[in-house]
């Protein structure tokens, strides 16, 4: 495509090739407080949406997990320890993400069952039909193309492989999504400004959601990447949605 060809980020128009380098820009600066920030900014919800998607996923002893965008290590760290034993590799386009990931006591625990990779979710580098399980959970509305994302993801899964996106979607009840969007542009951008001492890459984090597909627009997605028996569970009333797909 040409550099010329443009995208959001949050509800600024960049040129698709200068997307990614913001985003890293974003995380790199944040990455020391982003757990923190987490906890915080959800009231420690997202960790429960996390323990969902757990329990949906279901891993199994032996799977070999792909974790795009995996950051610090949350998800994977929850599947190794459900699974009981396996394989994670983390692959994220900020290597401080991963730093920071690499100091917590889960990944010295865990450690030689755990890769950790500096990539791009659009380009992945790995062979075909690699990993049983791939997951990105709050990553893929940062990424400049989202259906590249999601094509590398089935090319990447072993046929019977299974793609889970946990991300924030959209609140179906006008009333409660004004409160939600009153909380978020008020309060979270404030909140990075004392936590993270980064108030400009929260209020691109708040903007990015509101950029983002609803959930039935991004099941339609999934479909035509070539995932079946696709489906999504909503979370704390649609504030984050889980969608699932199998490669058949």
């Amino acid at each position: 495509m040409s550099e010329e060809n443009t995208t959001h980020f949050g509800y600024e128009t960049v040129r698709e090739a200068e997307k990614a380098g913001k985003v890293r820009g974003v995380f790199t600066s944040v990455a020391s407080r982003y757990d923190v920030m987490n906890d915080v900014m959800s009231a420690g919800i997202h960790r429960l949406w996390k323990d969902a998607m757990m329990d949906w996923l279901a891993p199994r002893p032996g799977q070999r997990l792909l974790d795009v965008a995996g950051g610090t290590g949350d998800i994977s760290f929850r599947f190794l320890k459900r699974a009981g034993r396996g394989h994670a590799t983390v692959l994220d386009l900020t290597e401080l993400m991963l730093i920071e990931g690499r100091k917590r006591a889960d990944a010295e625990s865990l450690a030689g069952s755990l890769d950790w990779v500096v990539g791009d979710a659009m380009a992945l580098p790995f062979a075909d039909n690699t990993f049983d399980v791939y997951t990105i959970s709050f990553g893929i509305r940062n990424v400049t193309r989202p259906q590249e994302a999601l094509n590398e993801a089935y090319r990447v899964l072993k046929p019977g492989g299974r793609l889970m996106v946990l991300e924030f979607s959209r609140v179906p009840n006008p009333l409660l999504r004004q409160m939600y969007d009153l909380y978020s542009f008020n309060v979270i951008p404030k909140m990075g400004e004392i936590i993270a001492s980064d108030r400009a890459s929260y209020q691109y984090l708040v903007e990015s959601i509101r950029k983002f597909p609803d959930q039935e627009t991004f099941l339609g997605m999934i479909r035509t990447a070539g995932f079946a028996n696709a489906s999504y569970r909503n979370m704390t009333m649609g504030v984050a949605c889980l969608h699932s797909g199998w490669k058949v």
